[in-house]
């Protein structure tokens, strides 16, 4: 599955999930495991909060650049 159509399902299946009792939200899950390929607890956390885009923040120490 693309990363696309994962944010779809994402986006149909988090209301759902968010309503649902707690053993229906295993349901869900199960569900929503099946065609991704997540791990339970990345699918609770998904549906949880939704996806949220990787950040590109540099680590470590400054880049230093040189100026003649």
């Amino acid at each position: 599955m693309t990363q696309r159509s994962i944010e779809e399902l994402v986006n149909t299946w988090r209301p759902r999930y968010l309503r649902a009792s707690r053993k229906e939200k295993t349901k869900v899950l199960d569900e929503f495991v099946a065609p991704t390929g997540y791990h339970h607890k990345a699918a609770t956390r998904v549906l949880r909060k939704g996806r949220k885009p990787k950040r590109w923040d540099r680590r470590g120490r400054p880049k230093i650049t040189l100026t003649r």
